[in-house]
């Protein structure tokens, strides 16, 4: 079994394995710097896409999660065997990554990690890239997806989840939108925070572009939850707050994604 975080060394010694598939899950992001996105990728790598096969496209709020059986028609479309071995990284180092890792997780594969330091730290270690036109497509596989309930929270759920001790929701936006001093970058999406939600924004658990060692981030989530707390993690729409869910599962938190995020929430409540 894979690790849920994989060093861009290993991925460079097992790329030709068999049963080793690569997927490219980057999204641009909605605030920040969008630089370009690159033109190359990992040899091997097939196209992960968040936006139109692993989301509800005609959903009312980006990145809604799937169906199974959506979920289930289009992986075996990139030929995932119940057998494989997935890695999954993107242009950005860890970002949009950590969503597909999370779907995968919330289906039932549990065989699968994310590229520590993405895109960029395979550049930087001078690995071997291909044309990102290339076309690595494989035979359908195998999977059968399994949903986990756990791995999700829904909107009905969080004002009891607000009021109840044994769960802790964080937001991981940037401090100066989950404090309301920036405007949401989602045009007419109101400022604010959900109730009783604490602030870690997703950069936090990151160093560079790479996930922070794991006691550094059990001290980060120490700091911010009592231990034996279910987290719920929280963002713009879902993508960063799947950043927290890799780094509280590395720390051996147990932990959930609300899926809306405030998109959902700012949207559906009256400040």
């Amino acid at each position: 079994m894979l690790e849920n975080i994989v060093s861009v060394e290993w991925l460079n010694n097992h790329l030709k394995d068999k049963n080793v598939l690569v997927f490219d899950a980057t999204i641009s992001k909605v605030v920040g710097d969008i630089s370009a996105l690159s033109k190359a990728q990992i040899p091997g790598t097939q196209f992960f896409d968040i936006k139109k096969k692993f989301s509800i496209a005609n959903a009312p709020f980006p990145n809604t999660i799937p169906s199974a059986e959506q979920f289930e028609e289009n992986i075996q479309a990139l030929g995932v065997n119940n057998d494989s071995k997935v890695v999954i990284y993107d242009d950005n180092g860890i970002y949009s990554s950590a969503r597909a890792w999370w779907l995968f997780k919330t289906f039932g594969f549990n065989n699968v990690a994310i590229l520590d330091g993405g895109l960029p730290e395979w550049k930087a270690k001078g690995f071997l890239l291909e044309d990102k036109t290339t076309n690595n497509s494989r035979k359908k596989g195998n999977f059968k997806a399994i949903y986990n309930p756990d791995n999700v929270v829904f909107f009905d759920s969080l004002e009891t989840i607000s009021k109840d001790d044994n769960y802790k929701i964080i937001d991981a936006r940037s401090s100066d939108r989950f404090n309301c001093i920036v405007a949401e970058p989602r045009a007419g999406l109101r400022s604010g925070t959900i109730p009783t939600s604490t602030n870690l924004p997703f950069n936090m658990v990151l160093d560079d572009n790479k996930l922070k060692q794991k006691t550094e981030l059990q001290t980060v989530f120490k700091n911010l939850a009592k231990e034996n707390q279910h987290l719920v993690f929280t963002c713009g729409s879902g993508i960063t707050a799947s950043v927290l869910a890799l780094a509280a599962t590395v720390a051996g938190y147990n932990n959930s994604v609300y899926d809306g995020s405030w998109t959902e929430y700012g949207t559906l409540t009256i400040a």
